[in-house]
This record gives structure tokens, C-alpha cells and sequence, in this order.
């Protein structure tokens, strides 16, 4: 077989990599090399075109633990851009940079076959975002930077602190304020908005439980998620300031988790380990969402006269996630197999958020 007929036959689910390694090994090098860029390109131009984007694909690439794949998805993220117009600021900017040193010709083989067969498996998925070279359309963006720039100021102090207290303080504030802009926003003469999607990566390991979380914090701020475990990212909708502080929001908890968790963790033998911390991350996202809840009643007292206004809202970003996802499954919750996670992760609740 030439190189090309057996990278042909990798692409095609024929032949396992391995077996095309053994054989390639001994091919032509140029032709080797002709070969897996075709194909690789083919499908990098595949998933792009087909709703993925530049970060999101180094991310599902990059979790693989490979970093030579990862270099292959930001250069053929940078060609794949090369002579197309127009070009959507927001698909440009994801581009990231190559990096890594020169790496061994055998490994660098064995990582392009194994990436054309992890590419291969990849299914076109919602276009949130014009791909290079089709129309751009415009996603009105009607979020205050300021308000988010001290949105983003109060968490971050909320997570560098030590103090529970002081945490718990700046991230109420935090809410508090995303609560009042929103209150703000739907009271502003009437603007043309519609709900809009953005994919935000849940990591491994508990990537249920968090997503969990990102669920709870998402539902308090007039938002819903879909998740996709197999992809590894959740899909948020939403009105994009909304959004905007569901991401930041989320991040920041889920830095104070993980804090939370390794101080409490010390005493729990290695055996319950895993127990624990599934079972601290379901009670905190729980508790969270209570919380965040709370807030949300406590801030929208005296306004009774904008539910309808926000019931509207909430109609419309159900119709969007129904459009794009018509079929839904629900998940089973997470099992809890450790009271002291659960009590845990809710006292860690109570110190991050509200009271």
C-alpha cells in the first residue's frame, strides 16, 4: 500500500493506528508527510466549517494529555484561517498559539495517526460562530463591561482571600450587582435582544458535578445549560450579559471549591478520597443554587411589576435551547456515598456564597 491508501484507510476507521505506524515507518518520508496533512487537514476543515471552534477543539484535543496534538490543532487553526474573508473577530481571537520544541519523527507520526482517528469520531455540532470565509452575522452585545469589570474585581477577591467571611461577602456582592444590571437592563427602553449559546469547557476529573454546579448557577441567572459529557463542554443560553456573568460566576465558584475541598479533605482516608469529593462537589453545587435562589428573591423584592417582563426572557432562551437541542435526555444525578463530602461541600456553600 502507498501512504496515502494507508492513511486512507485510518481516516476511514479501516485500519487501528498502530498497524499504520508499523507501516509507515519504513514509507517515503515526503510522501508520509504529504499524506497525513491532506487527511489531517480534511478534517480539521470538516470541524470547522461544521460548528467548531479554534478553542474549543485545542481544548477536547488538548485534555488527551498529548501536547503534540494540541501544536497540530493550533496550526491548522491559523491555516484554516489563511485567505478566507470575512473573518469573525470572535473566531480570530480563539486562535491559539503553537507551542512546544521540536519533537522525534516517530512520535510526531504516531501522534498525527492517533489525532486522524479522535478527529474522525467528531460530530459537526451547532455553528455558534461564523466560520472564516461564510457571513458574518451580527450578535448584538449588549453587556456593560464595566459592571462585569467589577463583577470580575469582587470575585477575584473573593478567591484570593483566606477569610471564608470575606469570600462569602464579595461573592454576595458579586450576585447582588449581576442581579441589579439585570433589573437595570430590562427596565432600559426597549431593545431588539434575543438569547444567544455559548460552549463553556467542564473538565475532567467530576465533570457531572460540575456541570451540576454550572447548571445551579446558570438557572439562578435566568439561564439553562445542556450538556454534552461525551464532547466535554456545556452549552449555555441565554441573554448574553447573563451569560457573560453565569461564566465568571461559575469560574470563581469552582475555584472556591476546589480550595475548600483540599482543606477539608485532609483528614479523609485515601480509600473514601474519590467518595468525598463527588459527594462535596453535588452538596455544594446544591447549596449554591439555593443560595444564589435567595438572592435572587431577596434583590427582586418591590419589583413585582418586571416578572413578566423576565418570565419573557426566560420563554424565549427555552425556545432557543429547544431549537438547537429538540431532543433532551435528563441525567440522573450523581450519587452521594459520603456524609462528610455532603456536609462538607454545603458548609463550604455557606462560606462562598451568600447568607
Amino acid at each position: 500500500m502507498t501512504a496515502r491508501e494507508i492513511v486512507d484507510r485510518v481516516r476511514a476507521g479501516e485500519l487501528d493506528h498502530e498497524t499504520a505506524l508499523d507501516l509507515l515507518t519504513g514509507a517515503p518520508a515526503a510522501e508520509v508527510d504529504d499524506a497525513l496533512d491532506t487527511a489531517l487537514t480534511g478534517q480539521f476543515d470538516r470541524l470547522f466549517r461544521n460548528g467548531w471552534q479554534p478553542l474549543e477543539l485545542h481544548r477536547a484535543v488538548a485534555r488527551r494529555g498529548n501536547p503534540i496534538q494540541a501544536r497540530l490543532v493550533a496550526e491548522a487553526a491559523t491555516a484554516f484561517l489563511r485567505g478566507k474573508e470575512p473573518v469573525d473577530a470572535r473566531w480570530r481571537d480563539q486562535i491559539p498559539k503553537p507551542v512546544g520544541r521540536r519533537q522525534d519523527r516517530i512520535a510526531v507520526l504516531d501522534a498525527s495517526l492517533d489525532l486522524l482517528g479522535e478527529l474522525r469520531r467528531l460530530p459537526a455540532i451547532e455553528i455558534l460562530i461564523p466560520p472564516p470565509g461564510t457571513p458574518l452575522t451580527t450578535v448584538p452585545h449588549h453587556g456593560d463591561q464595566r459592571i462585569l469589570g467589577r463583577v470580575r474585581a469582587l470575585l477575584a477577591k473573593a478567591e484570593a482571600t483566606d477569610f471564608p467571611a470575606e469570600a462569602e461577602t464579595y461573592s454576595a456582592k458579586a450576585q447582588e450587582l449581576i442581579i441589579r444590571y439585570r433589573i437595570e437592563e430590562v427596565t432600559a427602553p426597549a431593545v431588539d435582544m434575543t438569547p444567544f449559546a455559548r460552549r463553556i469547557g467542564v473538565d475532567h476529573p467530576y465533570e457531572s458535578e460540575k456541570a451540576g454546579l454550572l447548571d445551579a448557577v446558570a438557572r439562578a441567572n435566568t439561564c439553562r445549560t445542556v450538556w454534552s459529557p461525551e464532547l466535554g463542554f456545556s452549552t449555555i443560553f441565554g441573554f448574553d450579559s447573563d451569560i457573560d456573568a453565569v461564566e465568571l460566576l461559575y469560574t470563581s465558584l469552582l475555584v472556591q471549591a476546589n480550595r475548600a475541598m483540599v482543606r477539608d479533605e485532609k483528614n479523609v482516608r485515601k480509600a473514601r478520597l474519590k467518595a468525598f469529593r463527588r459527594s462535596f462537589l453535588v452538596s455544594y453545587g446544591v447549596r449554591i443554587g439555593e443560595r444564589l435562589r435567595e438572592t435572587v428573591e431577596r434583590e427582586m423584592t418591590g419589583h413585582g411589576d418586571l416578572l413578566p417582563v423576565l418570565r419573557s426572557r426566560e420563554i424565549k432562551v427555552h425556545e432557543e435551547m429547544d431549537r438547537v437541542f429538540p431532543r433532551t435526555v435528563r441525567t440522573r444525578g450523581s450519587r452521594v456515598d459520603s456524609l462528610e463530602g455532603w456536609e462538607s461541600g454545603r458548609a463550604a456553600a455557606d462560606e462562598a456564597q451568600l447568607r
